[in-house]
């Protein structure tokens, strides 16, 4: 057990995470604040524990991070959020601090878990006020390419967002400039072998995603 492990012991719930924020804010190790993200993004797939992430501004560290250069960062705070945003509250937040389109960025990451994440969160995050900023022509674009892929996990998370919040005209008009523009978000980079055998197919690699249906479901991190 590291020292820092040993102080956390016997602290309260709101005491520990607490120490989290304080233990990311301060370190200069990349290693170190990889790791206290990813635990608080598993500490974010508990309802026990929202309002104490509320209160410590947590939802705000999430947001912050999407835009780093990092992946792992960017990965472990897009899945704190995703799986934050299955509480109203959480979700309401969010979307008044601007979360919508630092999510919508995070769909031509080349790390195919934030790719995942991505579009999960899209859909909880909709709301008849927000369908519209979620989607938009680009974003379906992107969905309709998705929806081709031999990853059946993105296949079936892109069907589920094109079948279920978007209308039809709006599938269309997308499939239209899909087919007279290359103009729409860039799919993740892959490797050179997965580019050499998919040059018309793009394909996103294998990895851990809890469920292909986006009802309930969280986001866990192994400890990094």
């Amino acid at each position: 057990m590291s020292q820092n492990q040993k102080e956390l012991v016997g602290l309260s719930r709101l005491e520990y995470l607490q120490a989290l924020v304080t233990e990311f804010q301060v370190t200069d190790s990349s290693d170190a604040k990889e790791q206290v993200l990813a635990n608080l993004a598993n500490f974010a797939y508990n309802p026990q524990n929202y309002e104490y992430l509320r209160q410590l501004k947590v939802l705000d560290l999430f947001l912050d991070m999407l835009t780093e250069d990092n992946d792992s960062l960017v990965e472990f705070a897009l899945g704190g959020l995703c799986n934050l945003c299955l509480d109203k509250i959480n979700k309401d937040y969010i979307l008044e601090a601007g979360g919508v389109s630092a999510v919508v960025s995070c769909l031509a990451s080349a790390n195919e878990e934030t790719v995942l994440s991505a579009v999960t969160t899209l859909m909880y995050l909709s709301t008849p006020q927000s369908r519209q900023e979620i989607t938009t022509l680009p974003v379906i674009e992107c969905m309709l390419r998705f929806s081709l892929s031999n990853n059946k996990r993105l296949k079936n998370l892109a069907t589920i967002f094109l079948e279920d919040y978007c209308s039809p005209l709006q599938v269309e008009q997308a499939r239209s400039l899909t087919r007279h523009t290359a103009v729409g978000i860039p799919l993740p980079r892959m490797n050179a072998a997965q580019e050499a055998a998919n040059k018309i197919l793009p394909e996103l690699g294998a990895g851990f995603f809890p469920d292909t249906h986006p009802k309930g479901k969280a986001k866990e991190f192994a400890a990094v």
